[in-house]
């Protein structure tokens, strides 16, 4: 039947495009703020190809379609499509075809290439453009195609926006606005145009509940050094809070007049970040204003966590700790006695952290990985394609919460039973990586791509490697990834600096085997200043013990076994006292010295 669907769906698309005189039509898979989790009326990708995947583009021709993904989801992909008439296409792979690659090659000369232009960003318009061009291919907006075939179409969402307190931000939103002024007056623009609603809800301490795992609202923003738009729909917010936000400075406009209000700007400098800004807001304003292309101010000014936000972190790190003791003690005396899955102990970590006061949900879906499953790195199980975990190899989790204080992500790789030496070799391995990172001390103005080698070494030593980044940026009880910083090989223009907070995870994957990954946060601080410069580092905020039956202890290097027991020391002394009686013997033991 789904198939059928599908069918109908592309036929539809096509007579859509027809009408315009379009030859292909692309699908980013994104929204109009470039999310990673989509809300479901912009759950596109899925709605015309039946992929379920978080990754991937259509292209529809008028005889083909495709679909491109990455390596996370090759079978699955490969599975949803088949009988749909689309063909799953590579990414991220040597020799990859992108899609713009793809219709250079199966368009003549003169044919149109339309996009739904609120849904691609400033860049990927640009890099479709440029590429089509040397085809002498057309790259026109056209508006949403979906709309008319999409007859059951989720409407957005009608969640209220809600106040974060300055107890938690530690900055008003008037401060903010002053910080952004300033900026605004450094880089010599009038006014900055904010798309990502990880950003608008940190600019004006708003949250909301639009998006699973992130805790954010739909809008948009215009934000100059005295003026700032907010488009929301305005029954999203109370009189109340409304009152607050005009009383602040912040015009309200209804988010459907966004693109209107930007027709209407004129004469002004104005800041767009290219990766991230859609071009249906670029091609508004490119006409009458000169466009400063450059990473956002606000991501920039996000991403160097004040004092109380690290505060923060640190208290969400202990809930996330406790849950997490609490659900070791239930997988060591529940395991191989009872019947229990890869999804069951997704649900379960779950429920540990819903008992921690100001828990607000998960920050991403739990990945699961029993055996072979491990080495599928993103992979997201149900109840009926999830693996039975069993009391023997290893299982490795990767999960994280939401609290009013932070947001936490953390992976740990565990021994369910018996294990190979070839396996505790590689978790030591990995574990050398993770400390190499985090003991890492460099001068300021060191990028991500400079410090990646620190965590890989001990792996292409051993001629191993692992193919996705080290280190993302983390939102503070905001998005569980954010940039414009990384820890990876591709380069980076944006340092790390004093204040980010971000992931820590070296791993390792033996295909059709198992998976190992060992995943802290970390916040950038300040080291020392000598007559050579400024040197930073890095403080670890995870609160968790580290499989030590796992360690290959005579791997480690006398400072790394310091920085284990060190590390247990610390984990032991901030848990014990909000623990109950039963667990402390328990945690005794996973934090023993090696």
């Amino acid at each position: 039947m789904i198939k059928n669907t599908i069918s109908n769906r592309l036929s539809a698309l096509r007579a859509e495009m027809h009408k315009l005189n379009i030859d292909a039509w692309y699908i980013s898979g994104t929204d109009p703020h470039s999310s990673e989790y989509l809300p479901a009326r912009w759950q596109t990708r899925m709605f015309i190809s039946g992929f379920t995947g978080s990754y991937g583009m259509v292209v529809v021709t008028k005889d083909e379609a495709a679909l491109w993904t990455d390596s996370r989801y090759f079978l699955q992909a490969a599975e949803q499509l088949e009988g749909t008439g689309i063909q799953m296409m590579k990414l991220r792979i040597p020799d990859a075809v992108s899609p713009e690659m793809w219709l250079g090659k199966k368009l003549k000369a003169g044919s149109r290439v339309g996009m739904d232009a609120q849904t691609v960003s400033v860049a990927g318009f640009k890099s479709f453009e440029n590429t089509l061009a040397k085809y002498e291919i057309e790259t026109v907006e056209t508006p949403d195609l979906l709309d008319n075939i999409w007859s059951d179409r989720p409407l957005d969402s009608a969640e209220k926006v809600f106040e974060l307190g300055l107890e938690y931000s530690g900055v008003s939103r008037k401060e903010k606005q002053e910080n952004i002024a300033a900026d605004l007056q450094k880089s010599g623009a009038d006014y900055q145009v904010v798309s990502m609603l990880d950003e608008l809800a940190w600019l004006y301490n708003l949250r909301g509940n639009d998006i699973s795992y992130n805790p954010v609202f739909n809008g948009f923003a215009c934000i100059g050094k005295n003026d700032s738009y907010l488009f929301v729909e305005s029954s999203k917010i109370e009189a109340g809070l409304k009152s607050i936000l005009e009383k602040d400075g912040v015009t309200l406009l209804p988010y459907a007049q966004f693109y209107d209000f930007l027709s209407g700007v004129s004469g002004k400098k104005i800041l767009v970040d290219p990766a991230t800004l859609n071009y249906a807001a670029y091609s508004a304003l490119i006409q009458n204003n000169e466009l400063i292309e450059s990473t956002s101010l606000v991501s920039l000014l996000k991403s160097r966590k004040n004092e109380t936000e690290i505060a923060g972190f640190k208290e969400a790190m202990k809930k996330d700790g406790v849950a997490l003791v609490e659900f070791h003690y239930w997988l060591k005396n529940h395991i191989g006695k009872e019947t229990i899955s890869e999804y069951n102990i997704g649900v379960k970590l779950k429920e540990f952290r819903a008992k921690q006061a100001d828990f607000k949900g998960e920050s991403f879906p739990p990945i699961v990985g029993y055996k072979s499953h491990g080495a599928m790195v993103h992979l997201i199980v149900g109840p009926d394609d999830a693996f039975p975990v069993e009391a023997d190899g290893i299982l490795l989790f990767d999960s994280g919460g939401q609290y009013l204080q932070g947001t936490t992500d953390i992976t740990r790789t565990v021994a369910l039973g018996a294990v190979s030496e070839q396996q505790r070799t590689d978790f030591t391995i990995v574990l050398k990586g993770m400390i190499g990172l985090t003991n890492a001390v460099f001068p300021f103005g060191t990028k991500g791509c400079h410090l990646d080698i620190l965590a890989r070494k001990p792996m292409w030593e051993n001629g191993m490697n692992y193919g996705h980044g080290t280190g993302h940026g983390v939102g503070h009880f905001l998005n569980v990834h954010e940039g414009p910083m990384a820890i990876r090989q591709e380069y980076n223009e944006n340092r790390i600096e004093p204040g980010n907070v971000m992931s820590n995870e070296p791993a390792f994957y033996r295909e059709g085997l198992y998976g190992i990954r060992t995943e802290n946060m970390i916040v950038c601080v300040e080291k020392e200043v000598t007559e050579f410069g400024r040197f930073l580092g890095f403080e670890t905020l995870t609160l968790c013990p580290i499989d030590t039956t796992l360690i290959r202890v005579e791997l480690l290097t006398t400072e790394e076994k310091d920085w284990m027991n060190n590390y247990h020391k610390k984990v032991n002394e901030a848990l014990k006292p909000l623990l109950s009686d039963n667990l402390h013997l328990f945690l005794d033991q996973l934090t023993a010295e090696i």
